[in-house]
């Protein structure tokens, strides 16, 4: 007499738990300990209380920063105040004969006054700010632009990592598309550990949460199955972070 329908499947079932077993016991052998059926006991939750009390001094922040922003191919500069951080962007432009830039529309760096830095040294250069015309294809001119100009909301030492939050005079395309970015980096807001970037987004509830929070360490990097890197195909190749204060 054949098997019926619900007799079939539920062999298959019992052949795919056998499988999945043998699979298991498998990894178990060659990971030289027994196979475990049961879900370990997890002590705590979160980050333990040591790491949660780590923290670098300033110096060493900006030094362990430097290193690891580095180590991945990024650029960086201490600068002693804005203005220095004005005259580095302006000379870096200068330097690669950029001809399109676009910036966030924020106050520090509206202070800057870059425009008209550039036009009395590089005329034939265009900058402008996020968002500041509704109608305008923002997006399209970020993906054009030789330059971005982003002030950065917090940075990370201990990953090397930088932190923009989306709104909308801070468009996330400034800091995706363009193929250099300069971000700055005001000292007060380097931080020793990611936890503490992200405990106060906890702290301000889902509602008050920014569009979008991006974490950059570096510029854009692809990798393909063989392990063939390739710098800048989804992103800005060229990244500067400028520790300013």
């Amino acid at each position: 007499m054949s098997e019926t329908h619900e007799q079939w499947l539920a062999r298959l079932a019992e052949q795919s738990k056998a499988k999945q077993e043998r699979f298991m016991k498998d990894i178990a052998a060659k990971l030289r300990h027994p196979r475990m059926t049961e879900k370990p006991v997890q002590p705590y939750r979160g980050a333990p209380d040591f790491w949660q009390a780590f923290n670098w001094s300033q110096e060493e922040k900006e030094a362990q920063f430097i290193d690891n922003f580095q180590s991945v191919g990024g650029h960086t500069a201490r600068l002693a105040s804005m203005e220095e951080a004005k005259s580095f962007i302006v000379n870096k432009t200068v330097e690669l004969g950029a001809k399109y830039i676009v910036r966030q529309n924020e106050s520090e760096l509206a202070a800057l006054e870059l425009e008209e830095e550039l036009k009395q040294r590089l005329p034939e250069a265009e900058l402008k700010a996020w968002n500041t015309d509704e109608e305008h294809a923002w997006m399209a001119e970020a993906a054009q632009a030789d330059i971005g100009i982003v002030m950065a909301d917090h940075a990370v030492a201990y990953t090397g990592s930088i932190t923009v939050l989306s709104a909308n005079n801070k468009g996330r395309s400034v800091s995706l598309l363009p193929t250099v970015m300069f971000f700055i980096i005001p000292v007060d807001r380097l931080h020793t550990r990611l936890g503490e970037v992200l405990g106060g987004f906890d702290q301000v509830g889902r509602e008050k949460l920014p569009a979008g929070i991006h974490f950059i360490s570096g510029p854009s990097r692809s990798s393909d199955i063989e392990n063939d890197l390739t710098i800048g195909v989804h992103g800005p190749g060229v990244v500067y972070a400028l520790l300013v204060g």
